[in-house]
C-alpha cells in the first residue's frame, strides 16, 4: 500500500500561486483549470514541511550560515542516482536556474556574441539572452515518428560555421517541453562539437530526477573529458520535490577556467548564497526523498497512461507524445487541423483549460500544447471531459 496520497486536492487559490493569479494576465479569463505551471498539485512531502517547521518554531530568523552537509548530501544524492562523483569545490548556490542562465550570458557572453538554442525548448532559453542584450541563433531539433526529437548535429555544425561568434549553447537536459532523456551518445556527440569550437554548454537539468518508465538521466558533464571541460550544470530538487518557492537550485562547474570568473561575478553580487529555508528543504528532499519521488513518478505514469488512453478513445485528433521524464506532456494537436489562433480558443474560451502554448516554445511547437499532468487524476478527468465537451459543442 502506498504511504503516500496523490489524490488529495490541495485548493491553491488564496496563496499568491502563480498559476492561479496569473490566469487574467495570460490568458484573458480566471475562470480556467489551470495545467500550465510547471508545478505540481501535489502536497509538498512531510519530511520537508517538518525541517521547515522545526526551523521556524526557532523564532530568530537572523544571518545564517550553510548547514553542515549541505554540499555532501546534494554529491550524494547526484552519485546515488546518476553516477557523477561531484567535487564540493566545484558546486555553488544559484537563485533559480533562469537566473543562473542570466549570470552566465552575461559573464561569458561578449555583447556581440551569440547563445544557441534548440527549439521547441523551454522559452527563457532564448528570452533570458534576448534580455541581456545577446543574439539568440537556432538549432531546431527533428522531431521523430514517435513524436518525441533528436538533435540536428549537420545542422549544428553549419551553424556554427556559419556564425562564428556562437559562445553559448543552452541544452535541457532532460528536455522541456519534449520529455527526451537525451542518451549518453547524443551528449558526447555535442559535447565533441561544442568543444572543438570553443562554446560553453549551459545544461539546464532541473528535471534530471523524473526520468519514467526505467529510463535513466545522464549527466551532461559526465559523459566524456570534452564535456567536463566545456559544461556549466544547474540543477534543484524543486522540481522533483515540488518546492520551486523555495528557490533551491545549485551549479557544478568542474572546469577551474570557466568556473572561476562564473562564480567570482557571482560572489561579488552576493548571488551565491541562500536565503535559510532553502538548504534545510533540500537537505530534508535528498535525505529523506526516495519513496515519496518513487511513488509520485508512479502515480505520474499512471496519469500519462490515462490522458493517453482518454486521447485515443475520445480525442483521437490529438496524441499525447508520451514523455520520457517529468509531468509534462507534449500535445500534437495537429490532427484538429486549426490555426494557432483558433487552436488557443479550444483550449482557453471554449474549453475552459490554460495549458502553455507550444508556439511560446518557437515555431517548432506550433500545432502542440503543453499539459501539466502532476496533478490529482480526478484534476485530469475532469479537464478531458471538459476538452471533449468543446470539442462536440463545436462541431
Amino acid at each position: 500500500m502506498n504511504k503516500y496520497n496523490f489524490d488529495k486536492i490541495i485548493d491553491r487559490r488564496g496563496t499568491d500561486t502563480y498559476k492561479y493569479g496569473m490566469l487574467n494576465s495570460m490568458f484573458g479569463r480566471e475562470d480556467l483549470l489551470p495545467l500550465w505551471v510547471a508545478d505540481m498539485d501535489f502536497e509538498t512531502p512531510d519530511f520537508v514541511t517538518n525541517a521547515l517547521r522545526e526551523r521556524i518554531e526557532h523564532s530568530l530568523f537572523g544571518y545564517t550560515l550553510m548547514p553542515e552537509g549541505y554540499w555532501e548530501t546534494i554529491a550524494e544524492w547526484i552519485e546515488n542516482h546518476h553516477g557523477w562523483k561531484v567535487k564540493k569545490e566545484w558546486m555553488t548556490y544559484v537563485p533559480g536556474i533562469v537566473r543562473g542562465i542570466g549570470f552566465a550570458v552575461n559573464v561569458f557572453v561578449k555583447p556581440d556574441e551569440k547563445v544557441i538554442v534548440q527549439p521547441p525548448v523551454y522559452h527563457p532559453f532564448r528570452l533570458t539572452p534576448m534580455g541581456n542584450r545577446r543574439e539568440v541563433v537556432y538549432n531546431p531539433l527533428i522531431e521523430t515518428e514517435d513524436g518525441l526529437y533528436k538533435m540536428d548535429f549537420d545542422g549544428l555544425e553549419s551553424l556554427i560555421a556559419n556564425e562564428p561568434k556562437c559562445k553559448m549553447l543552452i541544452l535541457s537536459n532532460p528536455h522541456n517541453p519534449g520529455g527526451v532523456v537525451w542518451d549518453k551518445e547524443t551528449l558526447k556527440t555535442l559535447a565533441s562539437i561544442c568543444h572543438k569550437n570553443g562554446i560553453i554548454v549551459f545544461s539546464d537539468e532541473i528535471h534530471c530526477d523524473m526520468a519514467l518508465w526505467g529510463l535513466k538521466h545522464t549527466p551532461f558533464a559526465s559523459v566524456s573529458d570534452e564535456a567536463t571541460a566545456c559544461s556549466i550544470t544547474m540543477g534543484a530538487p524543486s522540481k522533483t520535490f515540488n518546492i520551486a518557492g523555495i528557490v533551491s537550485s545549485y551549479a557544478i562547474v568542474p572546469n577551474e577556467e570557466i568556473r572561476k570568473p562564473l562564480y567570482e561575478w557571482m560572489n561579488a553580487n552576493e548571488l551565491d548564497w541562500p536565503a535559510m529555508f532553502s538548504p534545510i528543504a533540500t537537505i530534508a528532499a535528498f535525505r529523506n526523498g526516495e519513496e515519496w519521488r518513487y511513488e509520485m513518478l508512479k502515480y505520474v505514469e499512471g496519469n500519462i497512461l490515462f490522458v493517453e488512453e482518454y486521447l485515443k478513445e475520445n480525442i483521437p485528433q490529438i496524441k499525447l507524445v508520451r514523455p520520457q521524464a517529468s509531468f509534462l506532456a507534449w500535445l500534437d494537436c495537429r490532427g484538429l487541423n486549426l490555426d494557432h489562433d483558433n487552436l488557443i480558443d479550444l483550449f482557453v474560451n471554449k474549453a475552459k483549460l490554460a495549458l502553455n502554448d507550444g508556439e511560446m516554445f518557437g515555431k517548432e511547437g506550433t500545432g502542440h500544447m503543453r499539459l501539466n499532468v502532476g496533478t490529482p487524476r480526478s484534476v485530469l478527468k475532469q479537464a478531458m471531459e471538459m476538452l471533449k465537451g468543446a470539442l462536440l459543442t463545436k462541431s
